[in-house]
């Protein structure tokens, strides 16, 4: 985490429980974190294409709101980088777990008939989703946060798994990219957290273009935004092959995945 003693700017005193590595207010009065908000933007922008298309596309409504969940993670780590502000922490971390609980739900349902609804996953989730909430709300401790996430991650893990294993292997390109790329973010996180001062100390030595590079909870940002696309992606590849479709994952200008599929067969 960031040693305490960053300057203060336009949105005041830090009152936020985290604080990270990036230097506050060090590129603009008007941003806390530059770096850490702006890496959002990946988060924000290509989800809200993915929900149009899906809308374009027929797909469940559990898809849309999988694209549009990701988004309002991208908004609320924005709205908290930029002010580092308690009140845009939770509007950061507590999406985290609802999203997260939504990509669960909608790898869970993948092999049940098309707009089937698991009335038992879905209170067994809400619940969760409740108590994380009424507990986080109460203790305000990061650390709880980070492994309710964490559970639900690995649960999204093994059942990826199970998926690429042993009911359509020939996805395990897809799902094990979603999952590498998450896993690299994950680390960049963990090096950002433990060795701050060093690297807080390198980008005083060095050219700001090359300093920017170290600036690994963006990074963060980045890699696991791009990996949680993927794994939408995943799970609607997932799905609609259940539902007899063709699927197949096409590059917009050789850089960004989307998924193009015929319409969808009756079951």
């Amino acid at each position: 985490m960031a040693p305490a003693g960053d300057r203060e700017g336009y949105w005041g005193r830090t009152t936020s429980t985290l604080d990270w590595c990036e230097e506050n207010y060090a590129v603009t009065w008007y941003i806390a974190e530059f770096w850490n908000t702006v890496s959002n933007l990946i988060m924000i922008i290509p989800p809200i294409f993915g929900a149009i298309q899906s809308i374009r596309d027929g797909l469940e409504k559990r898809y849309i709101a999988s694209y549009l969940a990701l988004t309002v993670v991208g908004m609320g780590s924005w709205c908290f980088h930029m002010t580092l502000k308690y009140e845009m922490q939770l509007l950061d971390e507590l999406p985290m777990i609802y999203s997260c609980c939504i990509f669960v739900y909608c790898m869970f349902e993948c092999f049940k008939i098309k707009n089937s609804v698991n009335y038992h996953l879905l209170f067994t989730l809400v619940l969760f989703s409740l108590i994380v909430t009424t507990v986080y709300l109460k203790v305000k401790e990061p650390v709880f946060h980070q492994v309710m996430y964490g559970m639900l991650v690995f649960t999204l893990v093994l059942r990826s798994i199970y998926i690429v294993t042993w009911v359509y292997p020939w996805l395990r390109g897809l799902g094990y990219t979603s999952l590498g790329i998450f896993l690299l973010g994950f680390l960049l996180w963990n090096v950002d957290n433990i060795f701050c001062h060093p690297l807080r100390n390198f980008r005083k030595k060095v050219p700001p273009i090359i300093g920017v590079t170290t600036q690994f909870h963006a990074w963060w940002h980045i890699l696991t935004g791009l990996g949680s696309y993927l794994h939408i992606l995943f799970s609607i590849y997932t799905r609609t092959l259940y539902l007899r479709s063709r699927p197949k994952v096409k590059f917009i200008f050789g850089i960004w995945p989307v998924i193009l599929f015929e319409p969808l067969r009756k079951h």
